[in-house]
């Protein structure tokens, strides 16, 4: 039975597909802490317990049809999904369908069949709407106009749960994540890529040799940023909320604001200690978006969920650098 105690989930049995990935990994953990019986599903682990409160189950998404699907959730028998997997950071845009949005078209065929349909909480990106306007919070009714494969792909997945929501009466809800940065930040993103560089900067300092240069490309854009905790905050919260005016939605989650990416490298930079230059320069790697604006309104999570950001951006990077850089963070262990 669902209750929202304040965002806890003691008892409730919870499925986080693509469990072993970055955030699905943080879902599970914060779940297993409320008290929920956690299923982490990935191409992985073996089907072997984990720590009390937690089982890791060995399947691969990508190749499970609607029937081995519905075969495993039927087992379960789960009271929340939260489907955390898919393609991010690599893939060409068939195999990002194939992550971002057959799948999810599977899982919700697999669930709605089901006496007792879960909740299902899909995570979908900032990056479905495309660029925002300047100033402006972009608004859950605003038509997504997605410039990116990434973008594009998490669309489908995200029209996939609404149409199952609508059609079916599946309760199913979208959290429209907006970039989540934090400690264990994937390596492939813009962040992860930066914190490595400073860790082998802070390396060489150390050895007394000059760190090399951070080159990076054009950093124009304004970017919503998250942190992971908030992010798992909001699944939480989502997980707990009561169904009516959630099941079938988009519900943005994010600061509400839009950050100068220059303003915050060269903020990370400084926060870690390391004394090197940054460079702009042009690459000859594709960007993964090129929408110059992108601000969430927010507003909505809170009415819904009873969720807001709490963590600043300077705790979040704190958290990405001491994960990272073998040296203390501007001053702190």
């Amino acid at each position: 039975m669902r209750t929202a105690d304040s965002g806890k989930a003691a008892g409730l049995r919870v499925v986080v597909l693509g469990g072993t990935g970055y955030l699905g990994r943080r879902i599970g953990e914060a779940f297993r802490a409320d008290g929920a019986q956690v299923h982490l599903v990935s191409r992985g682990p073996d089907d072997r317990g984990g720590p009390a409160g937690e089982h890791r189950v060995r399947l691969d998404l990508l190749a499970a049809d609607t029937r081995e699907l519905a075969g495993f959730f039927g087992s379960v028998r789960p009271d929340v999904v939260v489907n955390a997997a898919g393609l991010v950071w690599r893939g060409d845009e068939d195999e990002m369908t194939a992550g971002n949005a057959d799948l999810v078209a599977r899982v919700t065929e697999a669930l709605t069949p089901l006496p007792r349909p879960p909740r299902l909480i899909q995570l979908g990106t900032v990056h479905e709407y495309g660029a925002g306007t300047p100033g402006v919070g972009i608004r859950e009714d605003q038509q997504p106009a997605p410039v990116t494969p990434y973008g594009r792909t998490k669309l489908l997945g995200t029209r996939a749960v609404l149409r199952a929501a609508a059609e079916y009466g599946l309760d199913g809800v979208v959290l429209r994540l907006a970039n989540v940065i934090g400690a264990g930040v994937p390596a492939g993103s813009l962040f992860g890529r930066i914190a490595a560089h400073l860790a082998e900067a802070a390396r060489a300092q150390r050895l007394g040799q000059e760190p090399e240069e951070l080159r990076l490309p054009p950093l124009r854009a304004h970017r919503d940023v998250v942190d992971v905790r908030d992010a798992v905050d909001a699944v939480r919260a989502a997980a707990t909320a009561p169904g009516p005016g959630l099941s079938g939605r988009v519900v943005n989650v994010g600061r509400g604001a839009a950050v100068p990416m220059d303003a915050l490298v060269h903020r990370m930079v400084e926060l870690s200690g390391v004394r090197l230059p940054v460079v702009e320069t042009a690459s000859d790697q594709p960007s993964r978006t090129d929408a110059q604006w992108q601000q969430l309104d927010v507003s909505r999570a809170l009415r819904v969920l009873g969720w807001r950001p709490r963590r600043t951006l300077d705790a979040s990077l704190r958290d990405l650098l001491s994960a990272t850089v073998p040296t203390p963070v501007n001053g702190r262990t």
